[in-house]
């Protein structure tokens, strides 16, 4: 499995650098447990995180420098095919944020 980022500035229309993105596991309690941490290069990707397996986890983003109003970004997502790819992108503004799954 592998699992990738993308933030975009969509106010400045170019890649987030910077960003302090954190990958966090759901544990069976339903806690949350670290697995790796990182920043989004200048390309405002963050491309080899490690294999959390199948399960639910998070990405949680810091983007106080980047967004007025939200000062962090969590963005939970089940993997059911630990098998293939998965690409979770934020678009983010001052004032609102978008994710999908990407390719």
């Amino acid at each position: 499995m592998s699992l990738s980022t993308h933030v975009l500035d969509a106010a400045a229309g170019r890649p987030a650098a910077g960003v302090p993105v954190r990958l966090e596991s759901r544990a069976p309690d339903r806690s949350w447990t670290p697995v790796a941490a990182g920043r989004t290069d200048e390309d405002g990707r963050i491309r080899d995180w490690p294999d959390p397996g199948a399960g639910v986890h998070r990405l949680v983003f810091e983007t106080e420098g980047f967004s007025a109003f939200y000062p962090e970004v969590t963005v939970a997502f089940r993997i059911t095919e630990p098998d293939g790819h998965h690409h979770i992108p934020l678009l983010l503004s001052p004032f609102a944020y978008s994710t999908y799954r990407g390719s």
